[in-house]
């Protein structure tokens, strides 16, 4: 309802970038084919979504997903405190972000059960909100269908990133971090 009164004021098109309810809800690299250009309103779903989701596509698609716990440990962002103060949500919302390790919830695991059906009931997850200004990750452990070692599941993400998902995907096992990321435009 909120996005169509942008509509009502001259917009086209809208696109939401967070999670929506009754939106339908796209992840490129996972189930972009499936937008129509008719839809006036459409989710992008969140940056932990578009994360998770296409690693999860992979995993799915190769080995079965039976189920899984995705934890996202997340930058700061404008949502949170800069100091100690009242939250609408939960006490530990209200805690300053600037020097906090913030428990918190995320509807990333429940997103990618809207944009892969068949993953959906199958994750759960958390996240951590950390004092860093870019950058975030997503730990995603699975209970597998299909045997298979960590070398042939590395190797299925790492193939994949060079492959349908390159641009979308990333791998590596270089020596990296967080802020080695800034400006990769990979989810």
């Amino acid at each position: 309802d909120k996005a169509a009164a942008h509509l009502k004021g001259g917009a086209k098109k809208v696109i939401i970038s967070a999670p929506s309810k009754d939106a339908p809800m796209f992840v490129v690299g996972v189930n972009e084919h499936e937008y129509k250009p008719e839809l006036d309103i459409v989710s992008n779903a969140s940056c932990t979504t578009n994360c998770l989701a296409p690693l999860a596509k992979v995993i799915n698609d190769r080995f079965g997903i039976v189920e899984g716990l995705m934890t996202t440990v997340h930058s700061i962002t404008a949502t949170q405190k800069t100091v100690d103060g009242p939250s609408m949500k939960d006490w530990r919302g209200g805690r300053a972000a600037s020097f906090n390790i913030i428990p918190s919830s995320t509807g990333a695991a429940k997103a990618v059960g809207k944009v892969l059906p068949s993953l959906n009931g199958k994750l759960t997850g958390m996240s951590f909100r950390v004092p860093t200004v870019d950058v975030s990750v997503v730990d995603l452990t699975v209970r597998i269908e299909k045997p298979a070692t960590y070398e042939q599941v590395k190797a299925a993400i790492k193939e994949e990133s060079e492959g349908k998902l390159k641009g979308i995907l990333g791998y590596t096992e270089d020596d990296v971090v967080s802020t080695d990321f800034v400006g990769d435009n990979r989810s």
